[in-house]
């Protein structure tokens, strides 16, 4: 059940995959659904089989719709694999696993799209019918795609993170069509709300997830010059990444792997940083508040704690003039 909500308040929480989903699932327990918005990472977006996929924002449904396959960790429970066991039969390219049940999510948006809906209107078609509450949000309608230079030459993301298994060293990380690119007018419309109380940046990979929606022209600035605070939910616990090669590309790329690196990262958009307990030691050396609690979300239970214990926290941090990290 939400909780009662009786200012009104509206929240803004922005996501990446697994470890976001989690949080956002968090939020929407607690939150009455037309408060809270979640805008999703779209740099892993890809064309497959001709299909229009977006790994992420399908992310985030399944999970809000209990229907993920949390098993995987993606996809949909009780998923069935005819698709691919004939894509395989008939030797086309199975490296990228798409599920009967799924292929049926790629279809339905790559058709939309085709006949003029945008990347937004599809996602809101998708959440409705899935009988999702909270708003979900693409970053934006144009597409903009993650590309790895790697010790193996120039990657697609999902060549890199599914087809290579993240295998390769990263060099450098950019995003092709970020910079003509535009927010997503409903997620603008959601941070310039004079309802909206806060924004969280949940524990999704920093560099694949976040960046994309950073390296869109008009995201960073808004962010930066709110009204309202911003915090973030730490990725790293004991300086090491719960899924996924946030630790790998750390290290790769020359970074400590530190949460005050994570800090650094966001310098300029943050309020307040939310700590995992297994580092409270590190909580002195960051430069700005910080609230430690559990953060590892095994369960719907720690997902739920972790959303009031974060949101609590953007709750006591000043609303305006605040100086931002530098």
């Amino acid at each position: 059940m939400s909780a009662i909500d009786p200012n009104g308040e509206r929240w803004l929480a922005i996501c990446g995959g697994i470890g976001g989903a989690k949080l956002a699932l968090g939020l929407s327990r607690i939150l009455p659904p037309e408060n809270l918005t979640i805008v999703v990472n779209t740099g892993d977006d890809f064309r497959h089989f001709g299909l229009h996929v977006s790994p992420d924002v399908d992310t985030v449904l399944y999970t809000l719709a209990g229907l993920s396959n949390t098993e995987l960790g993606w996809g949909l429970a009780g998923e069935t694999w005819t698709f691919m066991e004939q894509v395989e039969r008939l030797g086309g390219p199975s490296w990228f696993r798409l599920g009967d049940r799924d292929l049926a999510t790629h279809a339905v948006r790559t058709a939309m799209l085709a006949n003029g809906s945008s990347l937004t209107d599809v996602t809101r078609h998708l959440a409705t019918r899935l009988g999702i509450g909270p708003s979900v949000i693409p970053m934006c309608d144009a597409p903009v795609a993650t590309v790895v230079d790697s010790d193996e030459g120039t990657l697609a993301f999902q060549t890199y993170f599914v087809g290579r298994r993240a295998e390769p060293r990263i060099r450098a990380i950019r995003f092709d069509g970020a910079t003509t690119a535009s927010p997503s007018p409903e997620a603008i419309a959601a941070l310039e709300d004079p309802r909206l109380a806060g924004i969280v940046i949940c524990p999704s990979n920093p560099w694949l997830s976040i960046d994309p929606l950073l390296a869109v022209p008009g995201w960073r600035m808004r962010l930066e010059q709110r009204r309202v605070p911003c915090v973030a939910v730490t990725p790293l616990i004991g300086g090491e990444a719960v899924k996924g090669p946030t630790a790998k590309i750390m290290g790769e790329l020359g970074l400590p792997l530190d949460v005050a690196e994570i800090v650094s990262h966001y310098r300029g958009l943050l309020d307040g940083f939310v700590l995992d307990a297994v580092d409270a030691a590190r909580a002195p050396a960051l430069p700005l508040p910080t609230v430690v609690t559990n953060t590892l979300m095994r369960t719907l239970d720690d997902r739920i704690e972790l959303a009031k214990a974060t949101l609590a926290f953007c709750r006591t941090l000043p609303a305006d003039g605040l100086e931002r990290t530098r």
